[in-house]
């Protein structure tokens, strides 16, 4: 006796992955020290690469700037940035930055 496929046919055009989250194109900082800041900021960026995001942005805020210049060191050696800034003053000035991604 044939067994029955339950399974239901894949969609015209293929298998098509569907993201299992939906990530935000900012990330916020505030409040941790650098060593907790930078692998999470290394996930972040990685996570918006493979959405397809081609601008980010990071608040760190201006406190001490600690956090501010350890977060511009990381992306000046960061192989998926292309440029960094920071942000306009009505986004934040420099407690924000902004981070041009590459499209590669």
């Amino acid at each position: 006796m044939a067994r029955k496929n339950h399974r239901k046919p894949a969609p015209a055009g293929g298998n098509r992955a569907v993201p299992s989250f939906i990530i935000a194109p900012e990330l916020d900082l505030h409040a941790l020290t650098v060593v907790e800041a930078l692998p999470k900021l290394d996930e972040f960026l990685h996570s918006c690469f493979r959405a397809g995001y081609y601008r980010v942005r990071i608040v760190h805020g201006k406190g001490t700037g600690v956090l501010k210049l350890e977060v511009g060191r990381y992306l000046a050696g960061h192989p998926l940035v292309l440029a960094y800034r920071f942000a306009d003053t009505w986004h934040g000035g420099s407690g924000a930055t902004e981070v041009d991604l590459s499209s590669r």
